[in-house]
């Protein structure tokens, strides 16, 4: 008797499961574009140029998902949101996924309703201070006015910090990063503190964006990565294949370029990867060429990042970490298999 009601318990979850699968797939298919929320300006991973285009690391994981269901580039529509009303759209539907340099966390993973399937930038959370402070180290900031935002992990672990180290502190919070960025620039607070990689993006502007350093201290670790709503496995599966593919492609040496030439490959994986061989696809509920379709119109990882936040852009980002796993960082991927 237990065995049978295990049986139709089993049976009740995996309707109910596919029931709501598709959900999210066919809602964006209907719809004929993809909804991304994203910040509200943080250049090299999401941010606005003067025409509205959207550019960065978050925008091109969003790109990714809308290329392997729509075929090509386009179909994505961009939601800036703060750091304080990111969960709530996310949660209510306002957007289909969150690509908008957010902390995977337990607490966010499991009592939010949301589901974390990936990381596409492994950071850190640091300091920023003005030269002429003559700070070289974040344990002499005893004292200081600290400027973050409101509704980020930022606030916890500069807690932690200063707590671990017994420094007193004073908090100025804002909901806009802007405003943050505006606070410090003006004085109001000696110190900003947010992921590295937001003090790089941040610094750029600044008045004078030469007269403030970085400081050396990392005191916390901020794998940051795209979400969706629990409940439809399908599509975090199109959303973390899609971030996948982008770094497997990197890995293999398959980029924008010679996509189309490397079809033909002899490598096993190459060929299931852009579908000569075995239909992945079909089990993601998309075309057997999705992922050809996203290293053809976004390009590969070493592309996004190179373009939007690496050395030769206005952040000057090494790849550190987030080098492949192969090449001294820990950038990792299952394989096409």
């Amino acid at each position: 008797m237990k065995f049978t009601k295990a049986i139709v318990a089993a049976a009740a979850l995996s309707f109910i499961g596919a029931a709501a699968q598709a959900q999210t797939l066919e809602a964006v298919k209907s719809r004929g574009h993809l909804l991304c929320g994203v910040s509200q300006g943080l250049p090299g991973f999401s941010n606005p140029d003067d025409k509205g285009t959207w550019t960065g690391i978050d925008v091109d994981v969003c790109r990714a998902v809308g290329a392997a269901i729509f075929g090509k580039d386009g179909k994505v529509k961009y939601v800036p949101l703060s750091a304080k009303e990111r969960f709530t759209a996310l949660q209510s539907g306002e957007v289909d996924v969150l690509s908008r340099n957010t902390t995977w966390t337990f607490s966010r993973d499991n009592s939010l309703g949301l589901e974390f399937v990936g990381v596409n930038y492994y950071d850190g959370q640091g300091f920023m201070v003005r030269k002429d402070l003559g700070v070289k180290s974040a344990k002499e900031l005893g004292g200081a006015a600290v400027c973050t935002n409101t509704g980020t992990t930022t606030e916890l672990n500069v807690a932690d910090y200063f707590r671990g180290n017994k420094m007193e502190y004073k908090v100025v919070a804002f909901e806009k990063a802007d405003e943050v960025v505006a606070a410090y620039d003006s004085g109001r607070c000696d110190v900003y503190t947010t992921d590295r990689s937001g003090l790089a993006a941040q610094r750029t502007k600044l008045k004078n964006p030469d007269a403030h350093i970085v400081l050396p201290e990392i005191i916390s670790k901020e794998p940051l990565g795209p979400a969706v709503r629990h409940g439809d496995s399908q599509w975090a599966d199109i959303v973390r294949w899609s971030l996948n593919t982008m770094i497997i492609a990197e890995e293999l040496g398959v980029h924008s370029g010679n996509v189309d030439e490397m079809k033909g490959s002899s490598n096993p994986e190459i060929k299931r990867m852009l579908g000569a061989e075995a239909n992945f696809g079909e089990q993601l509920g998309l075309s057997q060429d999705f992922a050809y379709n996203i290293v053809k119109n976004v390009g590969n990882y070493a592309q996004s990042y190179n373009a939007n936040v690496g050395p030769d852009t206005p952040l000057k980002l090494d790849r550190g970490l987030n080098a492949l796993w192969n090449n001294g960082g820990i950038l990792y991927a299952p394989p096409f298999r």
